[in-house]
């Protein structure tokens, strides 16, 4: 499988499908949130969330908090943090009303809660969040790279511009190309300058083709239509 410059991270809260990629050496870390969380029939979130930060061991794993008040926010992310020192708590950048959520942003940072701000489209809301995470925790910005692109933006260039503002303002936030839309997109994200892209299973699973010969892909291609057809019993 060739290499590229840009660390994978699972993004699940499938508990089963985290033991089994989360102690891979080509996985870097984690992240999930409480719609897949819910979407995988977990009804427990802080002890779905304890659970996969162990699983996980040093590396690390994001979780999101669902408050949509400041003071939610702050509280629920303090009690993510204080699950293990492994986990980042996402924040999203805005709450449900399209209010800015850098106060708090700024406040858990500088609190030494290792954040992953979550949501982020535009340059303008990435230069606040960076601004707002400058100085404090460890921390990464979450580009959603594949929802910009359903916008009809070419991502690359525009994550590459967050990616530069990072290193003006702080070099140690880890910008993390968010929602990929198909393997292409870790070259992608290599390209932009992002340190991170979150991969679902399906896409993992499509990592042992990358970098294939395209003429072998090719004649497997052949035989598995070949097979599929005489499988099928069709005559003509």
């Amino acid at each position: 499988m060739t290499q590229v410059n840009v660390k994978l991270f699972l993004d699940s809260a499938d508990l089963a499908v985290i033991r089994e990629y989360g102690p891979r050496p080509d996985i870097a870390g984690a992240t999930t949130n409480p719609n897949l969380a819910r979407k995988a029939g977990v009804s427990d979130y802080l002890g779905f969330c304890r659970e996969a930060a162990a699983v996980m061991g040093s590396k690390s794993i994001s979780f999101e908090v669902f408050a949509d008040d400041a003071a939610g926010m702050v509280r629920q992310a303090k009690t993510l943090a204080g699950l293990a020192p492994n986990v980042y708590v996402k924040i999203p950048v805005t709450n449900t009303e399209g209010q800015p959520t850098t106060d708090v942003v700024h406040e858990l940072s500088h609190a030494g809660v290792k954040l992953n701000v979550t949501a982020v489209f535009t340059h303008t809301q990435a230069w606040a969040v960076m601004e707002a995470l400058k100085g404090g925790a460890p921390s990464i910005l979450s580009m959603f790279a594949g929802r910009i692109a359903d916008a009809g933006v070419d991502p690359v260039p525009h994550v590459a511009a967050c990616v530069t503002m990072a290193k003006e303002l702080d070099p140690a936030i880890e910008v993390l190309w968010a929602s990929p839309r198909e393997i292409l997109n870790v070259v992608h994200a290599a390209q932009a300058g992002c340190a991170i892209i979150t991969l679902t299973p399906d896409l993992l699973k499509k990592m042992s083709n990358f970098g294939k010969s395209l003429k072998l892909y090719s004649l497997e291609t052949v035989r598995m239509l070949t097979g599929d057809a005489v499988a099928s019993g069709f005559k003509l």
